[in-house]
């Protein structure tokens, strides 16, 4: 990697044409505004960019026959807004602000330079994806300058920061800090592809998180972005639609050790154990590996303790789940994994378990808003906070959750509410009967 050149500080004039104050009068412009907790001579430098850009585009348009000024942007994907005019490319002129603190609360993760894996919050692939999921539910309005109810801001490099659960809002050019290089054939779900355009951030810069890929000739994969005018998850040429041959991709190194989707890592092997490695009797690391594989994938809820190295009813029942949502039935589906079986879930391919596969469909009856208030401890919060975090809605917890009703119960309530797309009084962070019958279904 080429080494970055030093430049001494300087403050740039404000009608200076030359490279160098133009581009420190851009980065200065990318900065968060005061409201959102910048500092004011950022606000003021951002001010005068503003002002002396208008004066040039008014100079400009002085000088043509028509007065109208036309901005040309690169050509994105054909769609609903028509050939190289695709009303969500975020390759046309989108800043991706800087990195930051959450909105709200102080900065405590690394700060610059090189970031070590131990540092860095764990999470599982299943765990990053259902966070991405969450904001494309709750469809989640682009804004480089808003922040969602969980701290992040609402931009590409935001989104990211969340899915990767990062201490702090990132942007294209510090995300790569939080990364390992990857080959686009070791893509697994989780992993990023990362365009950073450093001669110009503005223009072309963005990111997307990748979902699997859409068929065996790997030349088009499922992207989670936040883009204008939502966020999304959307099929999608690799690496995007424009500057394909920029994007790069990076694996988080928070990544939790050998589950689905690593095979690398150390100690774990994706060749196939062999059938006798499972079944009735069998009690081996295999055993326990696959369910973890298992739990990851959405089979958490078939095991009550455990998985362990002893074969249980739990390890079939929730092999079986895996084998169906692939589609497959009769001996394909019998709850013994084979090679197949196996390939899917180490390299992190094939469906994942619905929700409520093999379990009852039936909500338990709703106890009553009056458990669910600040001071009340019962059986019914624990309950609740067990099933927001088996449903991936529990990143406010810090310990528990217990049967003491608090505000994380209530945040992890509310994101969830927010999910199913509620707004105002219907996404107030208390379950009522609509919201538990949608936990529990």
């Amino acid at each position: 990697m080429a080494a970055v050149p030093v430049f001494e500080e300087y403050e740039p004039a404000p009608d200076c044409p030359c490279t160098g104050c133009a581009r420190h009068r851009r980065e200065t412009a990318l900065r968060l505004a005061v409201r959102a907790g910048g500092h004011p001579a950022a606000h003021g430098a951002r001010r005068a960019l503003v002002l002396f850009t208008a004066a040039g585009v008014a100079l400009g348009a002085g000088a043509g026959t028509g007065g109208a000024v036309t901005v040309t942007h690169p050509a994105g994907p054909a769609g609903p807004a028509g050939p190289g005019r695709d009303r969500d490319d975020p390759g046309v002129s989108t800043p991706q602000g800087g990195a930051g603190p959450l909105h709200g609360r102080p900065h405590a993760g690394p700060t610059g330079g090189h970031v070590s894996a131990p540092s860095l919050r764990r999470s599982t692939r299943t765990e990053i994806i259902n966070r991405a999921k969450r904001w494309v539910a709750a469809k989640v309005p682009y804004s480089m300058e808003k922040y969602w109810t969980d701290g992040y801001r609402q931009d590409c490099s935001g989104f990211v920061s969340m899915a990767w659960n990062l201490a702090g809002n990132e942007w294209t050019g510090s995300l790569d800090r939080f990364g390992t290089r990857l080959d686009r054939s070791e893509l697994q779900p989780g992993d990023i592809l990362l365009f950073h355009n450093p001669a110009d951030p503005n223009r072309g810069s963005h990111v997307t998180l990748f979902g699997g890929w859409t068929d065996y000739t790997h030349t088009s994969y499922t992207a989670y972005e936040q883009t204008r005018p939502h966020a999304r998850r959307l099929a999608t040429p690799l690496a995007y639609w424009n500057n394909s041959s920029r994007y790069v991709a990076y694996r988080y190194k928070g990544l939790s050790g050998g589950t689905p989707g690593n095979p690398g890592s150390p100690g774990a092997s994706a060749a196939y154990p062999g059938s006798g490695s499972f079944g009735p009797g069998a009690e081996n690391r295999h055993v326990t590996r696959l369910g973890r594989m298992l739990g990851e994938r959405g089979g958490r809820r078939f095991y009550r303790s455990g998985p362990g190295p002893r074969w249980s009813e739990a390890d079939r029942r929730a092999t079986r789940a895996f084998q169906r949502a692939q589609g497959w039935t009769g001996r394909e589906a019998d709850g013994l994994p084979g090679p197949h079986t196996w390939r899917l879930l180490v390299s992190g391919q094939g469906r994942d378990i619905p929700s409520g596969s093999g379990a009852s469909t039936q909500a338990p009856p709703f106890p009553g808003r009056a458990h669910f208030r600040p001071g009340r401890a019962n059986e019914h919060v624990e309950r609740l906070g067990r099933q927001l975090v088996r449903l991936g809605f529990g990143d406010h917890y810090r310990s528990g959750p217990g049967p003491r009703w608090g505000e994380a119960d209530r945040r992890n309530v509310e994101a969830f509410q927010r999910a199913q797309g509620w707004r105002g009084a219907a996404a107030n962070g208390y379950p009522g009967p609509e919201t538990w019958r949608r936990l529990f279904r």
